[in-house]
């Protein structure tokens, strides 16, 4: 909590503007402007003394240089502590009493003590400032010199605080107690750094939101990120859902969780930033570069600047992102810069950045961690190596390069296909597919395919316009049909579509044999009790309505045989018996 003139103080007495006014206090001498006597600062000047005459003395000479390090600090830290003190005193009694001073409900405040002191904790030392208290029956105390002293709250002064903020955002509260006796020579308690990090933090949220917006080129990209952490919480703070599903599992061991337990222990911290970027053109080379050589020749990679960041463990994660859009569109509130949004992958952040964009008119590019891609890279590749093989290095180097290039879904595709080709097991290829799953969905849809498939049926008349039903014979379902032996693969006349497109030579087709011509070989006649042959095992004849009659033109006796096809064909208007039909 910061005090100046325009804040009251919660139990202590800060004043307001209206209550004093500084000029007036001025005038009428609230703080008289002599110089001080030379005695308010005799005690600095004998510590002062005393540091020099040490030095000076032989004692000094036996002292190695780290040493003469400690006992100056020490010693010196004591010296400023007492300037301070002595000029607080000297404040304190240059302080003359005001007439008409009241308080914010009105009530004047006619009667005035002296002698009210309160400790402060600096940097240098705890000391004590003494000051005028205005007085009234039933109410609080009022302090203007605390006012003007712009004097926290609290016991710890505003540079305690502003170390305690900045410590204790880099470590663990017991890390940043002992940081600040390290700087300070002052020992903090961990409760006390604890109370002093979230003091400082009621401010932050104001401060953002109405900073003002720096100057910017209007090509710099304004960069949106999410991400999730989970923690493990304590029963009583799960959210709702979660403790319902910790009440119903059953745990191993008493003391603590087992593996595989942590599952419906945690809750996920949302985190979103918003910085600015100048765009740096790079190639992969850039990026992963193989050599000392193309290292040396690297492009450097852009820089963040003016970064913005919040974090919860209360709000979900549609809060966050929306804080994090109100940000973005604080600083680009007519949409002039171009958006990126950067993920890891997570299918709900990304749901709720679609969300969000659509809902605000916002055209948003969504960008994947090249981290994390690499990291399903690395688990895909001891697929097809054995562990520590510096093969494995090459392969994912190769695929992610690649990737960088824009051709992720052909590197699935490339995964999938060496899987098969080494002819692994389903456990031994699942982080292979993982990997080819991974990147098939992040990654751009390939819709020229389908743009093309589209543009010839609809050159063959058998789709309408974009945009329109299909009507008459023409209303059957879209989509491109599939073999019944492989569903994945494509009908041969898309594949010479597409080999026509690509400018590829027609591939060679196997030659075919003509036809062998085999003498059919007729079973001899079924005779009857009369010894005739009956009319049904006579070539020529079948059975028509309820009676039996030759057929004419009867073919002599020859059937056409394809090799390698189980198709028995009699020539064009001939049936399997040699009768023209």
């Amino acid at each position: 909590m910061t005090a100046d003139l325009d804040t009251l103080a919660c139990g202590g007495g800060y004043l307001r503007a209206d209550e004093v006014l500084l000029d007036r206090a001025r005038q009428v001498g609230g703080l008289r402007g002599e110089d001080a006597r030379p005695g308010w600062f005799a005690g600095s000047q004998e510590r002062f003394d005393a540091l020099v005459r040490f030095l000076g003395g032989e004692e000094s000479g036996t002292l190695d240089h780290a040493e003469l390090e400690t006992r100056l600090d020490r010693d010196g830290r004591e010296l400023v502590r007492q300037l301070l003190q002595d000029h607080l005193d000297l404040h304190a009694s240059r302080e003359t009493r005001l007439d008409g001073v009241v308080d914010a409900d009105g009530v004047p405040r006619r009667c005035v003590e002296t002698g009210h002191g309160r400790p402060l904790a600096t940097v240098f030392g705890e000391v004590r400032v003494e000051r005028l208290a205005y007085r009234s029956r039933g109410s609080e105390n009022l302090y203007p010199a605390d006012g003007l002293l712009n004097l926290p709250a609290e016991k710890h002064s505003h540079g305690l605080r502003r170390l305690a903020a900045v410590e204790s955002s880099r470590g663990s509260y017991d890390d940043t107690a002992d940081a600040i006796t390290r700087a300070t020579g002052q020992r903090l308690g961990k409760r006390q750094v604890e109370q002093l990090a979230a003091a400082a933090a009621p401010d932050v949220e104001e401060f953002y939101a109405h900073r003002e917006r720096s100057p910017l080129d209007p090509g710099d990209v304004l960069v949106l990120s999410c991400d999730g952490k989970g923690i493990v919480m304590r029963p009583d703070a799960l959210r709702p859902a979660t403790a319902r599903q910790a009440a119903a599992s059953k745990k191993k061991l008493k003391s603590r969780l087992s593996k595989g337990e942590k599952r419906n222990r945690k809750r996920i911290a949302e985190v979103g930033a918003v910085y600015d970027l100048t765009p740096a053109p790079r190639t992969s080379k850039d990026i992963l570069p193989r050599t000392d050589a193309e290292r040396a020749q690297a492009a450097a990679a852009p820089a963040a600047r003016n970064k913005w960041l919040t974090a919860s463990v209360v709000s979900d994660a549609a809060q966050v992102v929306a804080r994090v859009f109100d940000e973005a569109q604080r600083r680009d509130p007519d949409q002039h810069r171009t958006w990126v949004a950067l993920v890891d992958g997570n299918n709900h952040q990304i749901d709720r950045i679609t969300h969000e964009a659509a809902a605000r008119s916002v055209p948003v590019t969504i960008l994947v961690d090249f981290v994390h891609v690499l990291e399903y890279l690395w688990k895909a590749a001891w697929c097809f190596h054995n562990e520590g093989d510096p093969a494995a290095e090459q392969w994912v180097h190769r695929h992610a390069t690649r990737i960088l290039d824009g051709n992720a879904r052909q590197t699935a595709t490339a995964i999938r296909r060496a899987a098969t080709t080494a002819r692994l097991t389903r456990t031994q290829r699942e982080n292979a597919d993982t990997c080819a799953n991974y990147l098939m969905n992040k990654s751009a849809p390939d819709r020229a395919p389908k743009r093309l498939a589209d543009r010839d049926r609809r050159h063959r008349r058998r789709l309408p316009p974009p945009r329109e039903r299909p009507h008459g014979h023409h209303r059957r379902p879209l989509g491109t049909p599939r073999r019944r032996s492989n569903p994945q693969a494509a009908r041969r006349p898309r594949k010479r579509r597409l080999r026509r497109l690509l400018d590829l030579p027609p591939r060679p087709r196997a030659q075919t044999r003509p036809p062998v011509t085999l003498r059919q070989r007729n079973p001899p006649p079924r005779m009857t009790p009369s010894g005739r042959a009956a009319p049904n095992s006579i070539p020529g004849f079948r059975r028509s309505g309820a009676h039996e009659r030759p057929e004419m033109g009867v073919r002599a006796g020859l059937l056409s045989v394809w090799p390698g096809s189980a198709r028995v064909s009699t020539g064009r208007g001939y049936s399997a018996a040699g009768v023209k039909s």
